[in-house]
């Protein structure tokens, strides 16, 4: 466990690689006592430290969905950080490459909330019935620390959150079978990655209801409005300057992006 002291630095650290878009020494590194509740409390410092400067959180994202990321990072569950509107891009958009380090590009679908959700013991079902409207997206990853990191370094650096691409069709939670959306992602009209949306957890809400339960230990939940990804159905992919992404969502749309 860190002193309070150490989690400050630990923030200040992620905040200024994510300001000057140079990673830092791998946190697990500089403090190998660190734990996963130090990981989060990190997160949190460093996301008050952008609100100070002006950014809003427009939702939550879940990461390491699949059992194959788990086993990677030596984990048995998902892990989870916040998202900001600064970072909230538009389908068709141009975006500056060197607003990242080394970014990754993943599909996804983004749930938005509807009514407000809390409490423990929230299942799928509770999910669905509290979602507005599911739409396709693209999630950029980033890191802000060395690697290889270990899973704290993960989560204290906002469980890998560089920026959120939503696009597509909208539809309402029940007028399809959301476990099997599926999608392709091309890079520069190649295909690289394709997958459906079963992949995570067997169901895109499952990981929303663990996340919902996840933040009800800490007296919080999720808002109307807000929205969240529900972790990858793809592995990621290296994007670069140059760049050109299409993601087809077959009859619900496509997102298409460039770096640049």
């Amino acid at each position: 466990m860190l002193t309070e002291s150490d989690r400050q630095a630990a923030a200040e650290a992620l905040y200024e690689a994510d300001r000057t878009r140079k990673t830092c020494v791998q946190l697990s590194r500089t403090w190998p006592e660190m734990t996963l509740e130090d990981s989060y409390d990190v997160q949190r410092r460093w996301t008050e430290m952008r609100i100070a400067d002006g950014a809003k959180v427009v939702g939550r994202k879940i990461g390491l969905t699949s059992r194959a990321m788990q086993m990677a990072s030596k984990m048995t569950e998902p892990d989870y950080g916040v998202m900001f509107d600064d970072l909230l891009l538009k389908d068709g958009a141009r975006i500056p490459a060197g607003r990242f380090i080394k970014p990754r590009l993943e599909t996804e679908l983004a749930f938005v909330m509807g009514q407000d959700l809390s409490g423990e013991g929230c299942q799928m079902h509770d999910v669905m019935r509290a979602t507005e409207y599911v739409t396709p997206a693209l999630e950029i990853i980033d890191y802000r620390t060395e690697v290889p990191r270990q899973i704290v370094d993960t989560i204290a650096d906002n469980a890998a959150f560089g920026a959120i691409v939503m696009g597509g069709r909208i539809f309402r939670p029940f007028d399809i079978d959301v476990r099997w959306v599926a999608a392709t992602l091309a890079k520069n009209g190649t295909i690289e990655e394709s997958g459906v949306s079963a992949a995570i957890m067997g169901h895109p809400a499952a990981g929303i209801a663990w996340l919902v339960n996840k933040l009800a230990a800490q007296g919080d939940g999720l808002k109307k409005g807000d929205i969240v990804l529900g972790g990858s159905f793809t592995r990621p992919v290296d994007i670069a300057g140059g760049d050109v992404i299409f993601a087809d969502f077959g009859t619900l749309g496509s997102i298409g992006v460039s770096f640049e």
